[in-house]
C-alpha cells in the first residue's frame, strides 16, 4: 500500500475504535505505534530505530522522558510526545519536548493524540523548538497538501534538509489558511474595513461597517460555494468525456450499452453514473482497479472486479433512483437520487468505502 492507503486504513481504525480508547497507553498501542511503524516506516520493535520512554540528560529535569525517539544512523532525528485520544494538544503540558529538543540532535518534534499530529522544528531560533507547528495532520480530515511533506519524514525518504527548507513556507501557509478560514466564518473588523474600503466610497461609519459585516460574510460564502461548484462541474465534465469515450468503444467494452443475451440492459445514464463514481474515487485508488457488473436488478461498481469488494450499487431501473452505499460490514443503505449529479454529494462516503478494502 502507498502512504495514502496506509493513512486511510489508520483513519478507518480510529473511527471504529475511538470510543474504546480511554487512556494514553491505549492510544499509543492502537494508533500511534501503527502510525510510526506503518505510515512512517520505522520498526517500533527495533530499539535501534524507535526507543520508547527515551531519556536524556536535562539539567533542570533529571530522569524526564519523551514517549518515543526515532533514530536514523544511530542519531535521534524525531522526538514524539503522546497524549490520550481526544486530549487537547497544548505545548504548555509538553515541556519535555522543548527541553529535549535542545539537548539532542533531533530537528523534528511531534505532539500527537493519535488522531492529530503536530510537527515542530526550530525555524525561529536554532536548537529551540518553535511554539507553532510547521505541519499539522488530522487523520480524520486529511489535507492533501500535507502528504508530500509527510513522505519526507518516512524512513525510506527521510531528508532533514529538505524538511527544514520546506518547513518555513509550510508553517506560514498553514497559519494563513487557518486565518482565512476564521475570516470566512466570522469576518473581523479589519477584514471588513479592508474590503469595504475597496468598493464603498463613502465614510465607513458604524452603520456602514455593520452593513458590510453581513455583506462580507455573504460574499465570502458565495465565493467558496462558486469555487466548489466549479470543481464539481470540472469533475462532471471529465466524467462525461470518459463516458463519450466509453460509448465510442462500446463494442469492445466489458460493460456495453444495450441489452445482452441475459436480458440485462445497460443504459447511458448508468454508464455516466459509473464514470462519476470513478472520477470521485480516483484520488483514493488507481482508476484501473474500478470495474462494473450490470445485473437485472442493479448496476454494481466493484474494486478489483471482486464481488466481495462492492463500492456502490446503482438502482436506476425504477422511477425513484437510488445509490446503494456500503458500510464496513458490507451492509447496503440506499439513498434516493434524482440525477447523476447527486452522486457527488456522497463523495466522502464512496472514498471511505475504498478504505475498507485497502
Amino acid at each position: 500500500m502507498d502512504i495514502i492507503d496506509k493513512l486511510s486504513e489508520l483513519a478507518s481504525k480510529i473511527s471504529k475504535q475511538k470510543s474504546a480508547i480511554q487512556t494514553e497507553e491505549a492510544t499509543k498501542t492502537a494508533f500511534i505505534m501503527p502510525f510510526i511503524n506503518n505510515v512512517l516506516g520505522y520498526d517500533v520493535f527495533n530499539p535501534l530505530e524507535v526507543t520508547p520512554e527515551f531519556t536524556a540528560d536535562v539539567a533542570i529535569k533529571k530522569g524526564e522522558k519523551v514517549d518515543y525517539a526515532i533514530l536514523k544512523d544511530s542519531e535521534v532525528q524525531i522526538l514524539v510526545e503522546c497524549k490520550k485520544l481526544g486530549d487537547e494538544l497544548n505545548l504548555k503540558h509538553s515541556g519535555q519536548l522543548f527541553r529535549y529538543f535542545s539537548v539532542t540532535n533531533a530537528r523534528v518534534a511531534v505532539l500527537t493524540n493519535g488522531q492529530v499530529y503536530k510537527f515542530y522544528t526550530d525555524l525561529d531560533a536554532a536548537n529551540k523548538m518553535d511554539e507553532k507547528p510547521f505541519l499539522v495532520l488530522d487523520l480524520l480530515d486529511i489535507d492533501d497538501h500535507v502528504i508530500p511533506e509527510l513522505i519526507k519524514l518516512t524512513k525510506p525518504a527521510f531528508d532533514i534538509e529538505s524538511i527544514i527548507n520546506a518547513a518555513g513556507e509550510l508553517k506560514y501557509v498553514s497559519q494563513l489558511k487557518r486565518l482565512l478560514a476564521q475570516e470566512m466564518a466570522s469576518p473581523s473588523d479589519d477584514f471588513i474595513r479592508l474590503f469595504a474600503s475597496r468598493v464603498y466610497e463613502g465614510p465607513l461609519t458604524l452603520k456602514v461597517r455593520e452593513q458590510f459585516a453581513l455583506l462580507t460574510s455573504k460574499a465570502t460564502k458565495q465565493f467558496l460555494s462558486d469555487k466548489v461548484n466549479e470543481r464539481l462541474k470540472s469533475a462532471l465534465n471529465s466524467s462525461k468525456r470518459e463516458l463519450n469515450d466509453a460509448i465510442e468503444e462500446a463494442e469492445d467494452s466489458p460493460v456495453a450499452i444495450g441489452q445482452d443475451d441475459d436480458g440485462i440492459f445497460t443504459t447511458v445514464e448508468e454508464l455516466e453514473a459509473y464514470n462519476v463514481v470513478k472520477a470521485i474515487v480516483r484520488s483514493t485508488v488507481d482508476v484501473k482497479r474500478i470495474s462494473a457488473r450490470d445485473t437485472k436488478s442493479y448496476f454494481g461498481v466493484l474494486l478489483d472486479d471482486n464481488n466481495r469488494k462492492p463500492i456502490c450499487r446503482l438502482h436506476f431501473n425504477r422511477s425513484q433512483k437510488y445509490l446503494g452505499l456500503f458500510d464496513a460490514e458490507k451492509n447496503e443503505t440506499r439513498h434516493p437520487v434524482d440525477s447523476v449529479d447527486d452522486i457527488f454529494q456522497f463523495s466522502d462516503a464512496l472514498r471511505e468505502t475504498i478504505s475498507y478494502y485497502n
